[in-house]
């Protein structure tokens, strides 16, 4: 179970691109925002909608820990506009894993399970994920979204939205009250022991071209923490396509 899980936490890397500040208290009689104005001002905080229509690539790199494990390693995203998406993990002792989708087939390969093909749920995850420019299209990846009010991330104050996506579970996003960026993300991931919960929460953000992007993310599953530290971003540089593809196998 605890393999299956860190292998779950390895692919909830692709989906997070977001920004954590710290905020000052909201007014007591501060009148609530409405939907649109939570995910204009996310937007705006990002560095707007020009900045991040102008890139349609990006490749990250970095490392990973999960302490409870005793594991380490190195990982590579890849993705690309409109919906292609690809990760390499290299973590010694428990080997390699490498995922993708090239916008209509999603796949795997891993020391447990080898070579597979993600269908229904995992694949809905998956499409959701990939999206290139996944936080300009919240409204139409999550069409119903509805405000619960305010609740503590850390020592910040957050919007808590409910999002629940047209198909697949229901989300829940805190939008930092002050900046206006997504500082966590609770979701249910599809697994082939079930759904697993998973808590992420994003902090060090720096500019990249003009967008903001979190260079330390920590994932919260039942079992065990993993923390994740970017090394480089580079937008719009040479990708291999071919990495998106499922490879040749049984």
């Amino acid at each position: 179970m605890k393999k299956f899980l860190i292998l779950l936490a390895i692919m909830a890397l692709i989906s997070i691109a977001v920004q954590a500040q710290a905020p000052a208290p909201a007014k007591a009689d501060e009148a609530a925002p409405t939907i649109d104005q939570i995910l204009d001002k996310y937007v705006a905080a990002l560095g707007g909608k020009a900045a991040i229509e102008k890139v349609s690539s990006r490749i990250t790199t970095g490392t990973m820990d999960i302490p409870v494990a005793n594991i380490s390693g190195s990982f590579k995203t890849q993705s690309k506009a409109p919906n292609m998406s690809s990760l390499s993990a290299d973590l010694p002792g428990f080997g390699v894993l490498t995922q993708g989708f090239d916008g209509s087939v999603a796949w795997e390969n891993n020391p447990i399970q080898g070579l597979r093909e993600r269908t229904g749920a995992e694949l809905a995850d998956t499409k959701l994920d990939a999206e290139f420019y996944r936080d300009l299209k919240l409204k139409q990846l999550y069409p119903k979204m509805e405000l619960s009010g305010k609740e503590k991330v850390g020592e910040r104050t957050a919007y808590l939205v409910i999002a629940t996506p047209a198909e697949g579970s229901t989300e829940k996003f805190y939008f930092d009250v002050e900046s206006g960026l997504l500082i966590r993300q609770d979701s249910e991931r599809e697994s082939p022991e079930g759904k697993v919960p998973v808590q992420i929460f994003v902090e060090d953000y720096r500019d990249v071209d003009g967008i903001k992007i979190p260079f330390r993310i920590r994932q919260v599953l039942p079992q065990f923490e993993m923390m994740l530290k970017i090394s480089e971003v580079k937008h719009d540089g040479p990708v291999d396509d071919a990495a998106f593809k499922k490879p040749s196998g049984n």
